[in-house]
């Protein structure tokens, strides 16, 4: 039974927030961090239209749209939200793109955001959709990435959103 338990969390921390599609709320809270991380994902959200409204902002003003595509029971994603709230990097991303956050729920809402900019999958939470104002998906290699976002150095995260904000 330990080793079961060990290889399932050993697989857990490869693989990121990838809680089965349709797993139970219960089962999801089994996986939940308990922390001070912000939970900014709004399953109320028209998250086809905040995508539209960004991408109308980034017209405007030059900056590129960054789509945050997790849930708040994911502690990589709420990782992630509080790693963009250290001034530096707060910073880059206020200055360079237009942030939506898209509340994906257990990858069984919103996916058709993903799949419109052609990200046919969404393999775990957070994934990371980085445009042009044009809406070209510019980070096509590394939008899977970030399922492990808790865990990066911040340094590497803030060099990689200081590389792809619009300047």
């Amino acid at each position: 039974m330990l080793r079961v338990l060990l290889i399932g969390i050993a697989v857990l921390s490869v693989s990121g927030c990838t809680n089965a599609v349709g797993s139970t709320p219960v089962e999801a809270a089994k996986t939940e961090h308990r922390d001070d991380n912000p939970r900014p994902f709004d399953a109320s959200r028209n998250a086809m239209m905040d995508v539209d409204v960004a991408l109308s902002a980034a017209q405007a003003s030059g900056k590129n749209v960054l789509l945050v595509l997790g849930g708040n029971w994911c502690h990589d994603s709420r990782g992630l939200a509080g790693k963009f709230e250290e001034p530096e990097l707060a910073a880059i991303v206020a200055e360079g793109y237009e942030l939506v956050w898209v509340d994906v729920g257990h990858r069984d809402r919103n996916l058709d955001v993903a799949q419109r900019f052609g990200v046919l999958e969404v393999r775990g939470t957070p994934t990371v959709l980085i445009l042009s104002p044009q809406g070209e998906l510019l980070n096509v290699d590394s939008v899977h990435d970030w399922r492990t976002a808790d865990s990066k150095p911040y340094d590497e995260t803030l060099a990689y959103f200081k590389k792809y904000a619009a300047q």
